[in-house]
């Protein structure tokens, strides 16, 4: 970055400065400083929570009444009592604050479901099959293959071409 700048600074081109030290010129435009006078720095807000009200925030939001409760329920039941502490999204960030942004309920975890796997260890235990469509001798007419193979050897075991699909398996 500084390469780009002292070339820039004794007059080479961009185009040229970005080539020469590797950097797209969109990337040095965006992380160049802005010139002209330097930004004032943020004011702190008049009615931001101090560190002891938030640590008061805290401790109202893991009450055992409100631990199982999302921000929104605990600032209408606070609310309805006649309590204002600070708004929902204070909640939310000193809930972030301490990493207790989650999900507060108590909610059931169920284990991962495998995928059923069939191995077969020899040829002849499984088989699969397939069903393929196949063009007729006219436009419009499609016959069906059946196709079975065994998945150890991948060998063709059976093979059937019928007129249309049927849920049997005709016999000869």
């Amino acid at each position: 970055m500084a390469a780009y700048t002292e070339l820039t600074e004794a007059r080479v081109t961009t185009r040229t400065a970005a080539r020469l030290t590797g950097l797209p010129r969109s990337t040095v435009t965006r992380r160049r400083p802005a010139r002209g006078p330097a930004p004032a720095p943020r004011r702190v807000p008049v009615n931001r929570l101090s560190g002891a009200e938030r640590l008061e925030v805290l401790a109202v939001l893991d009450q055992p009444r409100f631990v199982d409760l999302p921000p929104v329920k605990i600032y209408s039941t606070l609310l309805d009592e006649g309590t204002y502490l600070c708004s929902i999204s204070t909640m939310d960030r000193i809930l972030a604050e301490h990493a207790q942004l989650v999900e507060r309920r108590r909610i059931a975890r169920h284990p991962a479901r495998t995928v059923p796997e069939l191995v077969a260890t020899g040829p002849g235990q499984v088989y699969s099959w397939d069903i393929t469509k196949l063009a007729g001798p006219a436009k419009g007419v499609y016959y069906d293959a059946y196709v079975m193979i065994d998945i150890y050897s991948r060998y063709i075991v059976g093979a059937r071409v019928h007129p249309h699909e049927s849920g049997c398996w005709p016999s000869r």
